[in-house]
């Protein structure tokens, strides 16, 4: 029950010696701040590194070809080999758990010599074979017109989709491009659509310049018959790609006769395994974070704790006088758990309050001037704020506990007698 003249007497404690209270409730704020910042700025460098990895499917594998480095079968070691259109199907069908299996061709790149030609004008892109569900592996947004579809794949159609910095390269400002047609190692494609990429990294200038045409249409045009350049895979969501691609390799190791042994003949990338890795690198900065705020909240509360301690002694001879008229134990301890925890959550309040400002002033920044060093977004949600709060409350709790154990101990008449 809310009693108006106990919260008098907490405040009338706490106010005595302000000086005092006011040193001893910056510990309790300068720990719950510092608990705040640490997991903001962790919050930030974890926002940065998934920007980083943009919107790509995570649970994607890429894989090339290098050379043998066993002799098998009769065949020689350091001979090059080839993926074939053959070992995409075998991949579906010997591997289970996949969602996407898209074989790729590439030509060119966006530092090499010019490929492509408009007219007058002309660029050096990177030039891509693709089947439809290259978008849903690596995302991208079409601005205008549409992306390949199963048609194209189906038809052999001579269509292109074009990224923005290749049509501002290609074409002038208010100039129509869909429709139009561009030269590509001297094959004429016609554009179809226009896409953008998030800028979320050093490449983001490079994902613009790219341009994408049908798989089967780019091995007719550029006579690559069934060969494959690279593959991207991707696993169901409940399948990490990391578990099954020992399986996907066997496939491709039997259909061209390499050695079961041999590690280094397929080149692969496993995005999963590396995104773990950096969410475990997360939960290890989240861990620090906890660690060391609190242990500095902890060497507030021991501060709260020790003041109250005082406190407490400075009253005896009141603790006593209370007691000789009847209060119970329950009350006073009661009372002091109180001004602990009171004196606690004020203080924290503040710290919580100060990192907020301090966390929009931050975002404020970055928003002026964009993110620095993979550090996006600085945030705390409401879960953290809750946890802190608890955090704070059974600190009080804890700080308050010593003291109040200490002021119910007092006789009443040793309590009168003391000075």
């Amino acid at each position: 029950m809310f009693s108006k003249d106990r919260w008098k007497e907490i405040l009338q404690v706490l106010t005595t010696n302000m000086f005092r209270t006011a040193l001893t409730a910056f510990g309790v704020f300068w720990g719950i701040f510092i608990l705040i910042i640490l997991l903001a700025a962790g919050k930030g460098f974890e926002n940065g590194i998934r920007a980083d990895f943009g919107n790509i499917a995570t649970n994607t594998l890429f894989m090339w070809t290098q050379k043998v480095t066993k002799a098998y079968k009769g065949l020689p070691k350091d001979r090059m080999f080839y993926y074939k259109t053959g070992d995409v199907a075998d991949i579906w069908e010997n591997v289970d758990g996949l969602r996407f299996v898209s074989p790729r061709n590439q030509l060119g790149s966006f530092n090499g010599t010019n490929n492509v030609i408009r007219g007058l004008k002309s660029g050096a892109f990177t030039v891509y074979g693709d089947y439809p569900e290259i978008i849903k592996q690596d995302p991208m947004d079409i601005i205008s017109g549409r992306f390949i579809n199963q048609s194209d794949i189906n038809e052999r159609r001579k269509v292109a989709v074009i990224g923005v910095d290749v049509r501002r390269s290609l074409y002038e400002k208010d100039e129509d491009y869909l429709g139009t047609y561009i030269k590509i190692n001297n094959v004429n494609f016609m554009v179809i659509g226009t896409y953008k990429k998030s800028n979320n990294n050093g490449n983001g200038d490079q994902a613009q310049r790219e341009i994408y045409i049908p798989f089967t249409s780019f091995s007719q045009a550029f006579n690559r018959g069934d060969n494959v350049g690279w593959m991207a895979i991707t696993a169901q969501d409940n399948v990490p790609i990391t578990n099954i691609k020992e399986q996907i390799f066997e496939v491709v190791k039997e259909n061209h006769f390499i050695h079961p042994d041999d590690k280094r003949a397929v080149g692969h990338f496993d995005l999963n395994e590396r995104f773990q890795r950096v969410s475990g690198l997360f939960m290890a900065i989240q861990f620090i974070a906890y660690f060391v705020g609190v242990l500095v909240l902890l060497s507030g509360i021991i501060g709260v704790s020790n003041i109250m301690l005082i406190v407490v002694k400075e009253r005896t001879k009141e603790i006593g006088v209370r007691r000789a008229l009847g209060e119970g134990p329950w009350s006073i301890k009661k009372q002091i758990l109180m001004e602990s925890v009171f004196l606690t959550i004020i203080s924290g309040m503040a710290g919580i309050v100060f990192g907020t400002l301090v966390i929009f002033g931050v975002n404020y920044l970055l928003d002026m001037n964009g993110p620095v060093m993979m550090f996006i977004n600085p945030s705390v949600n409401l879960g953290v704020i809750t946890i802190a709060l608890i955090i704070l409350m059974v600190s009080g709790l804890l700080a308050g506990f010593i003291p109040a154990n200490s002021a119910i101990k007092v006789r009443p008449i040793e309590a009168l007698r003391s000075e």
